[in-house]
């Protein structure tokens, strides 16, 4: 996977650095501590992976990710536990706290590879995703798809005729489901918009069912 790191402090990019070139399937393409250059590397490049600081003085890492039309698979860096919540509204991969181990490191990058191959098979066929059901990996058609629900460290895939219970995050699944036809409405929700019958400001209906609205989320 083609990466970069943004970070204010260069001691900090010397680390990521220094841990991606331990790690044979990432390949560390540059190092960014001024936010509007690595902003401007990726609407030129193709990036797969960015590891990316939260707190720096221009822009944040939240902001950052938010401002990016389609951004890639990020995994926030800090030294700050409080943004720990809000890096994972905005889908992150995983979020590491500094300092962390080379351990630590490569399990959120293999976080990331594993979402890479799943994004690359359904690259082959933009109508289905696979997602492990037990022990085998089955097809599911995103048109069967009405809504996805947390439940603890599993999620409820919820199609027309059956559900499917997979452990995987819901920031995960939406690194595999184009957002164009899914929205994630809440930090326990995502819903089909074609499947949505109604909606207001509070709530999205499909059907006879009623799903909050996040403080943080918004659909139109």
């Amino acid at each position: 996977m083609n990466a970069i790191a943004i970070d204010d402090e260069p001691i900090a990019l010397e680390v990521i650095k220094n841990l991606a070139a331990k790690v044979p399937f990432i390949k560390l393409e540059g190092t960014f501590t001024n936010a509007f250059e690595a902003i401007d590397h990726l609407q030129k490049s193709k990036t797969d992976l960015v590891f990316l600081d939260i707190k720096m003085p221009d822009i944040s890492g939240i902001e950052l990710s938010k401002s990016l039309a389609n951004p890639p698979m990020i995994i926030f860096t800090t030294a700050y536990t409080e943004h720990a919540v809000e890096g994972f509204e905005v889908n992150a991969v995983d979020y590491l706290l500094k300092p962390f181990s080379l351990a630590r490191f490569i399990k959120a990058c293999s976080k990331a590879q594993e979402l890479f191959s799943l994004k690359h098979a359904r690259g082959q066929d933009v109508d289905s995703v696979f997602l492990k059901d037990g022990y085998e990996q089955v097809r599911v058609r995103l048109g069967e798809i009405l809504y996805i629900e947390a439940a603890g460290n599993y999620l409820n895939v919820i199609l027309q005729h059956k559900k499917i219970m997979t452990r995987i995050t819901i920031n995960e699944i939406l690194q595999l489901l184009p957002s164009d036809r899914f929205t994630r409405i809440h930090r326990s929700y995502i819903v089909a918009r074609n499947k949505v019958t109604k909606f207001n400001k509070q709530s999205v209906f499909i059907d006879l069912l009623e799903f909050p609205i996040g403080n943080s989320y918004t659909f139109s």
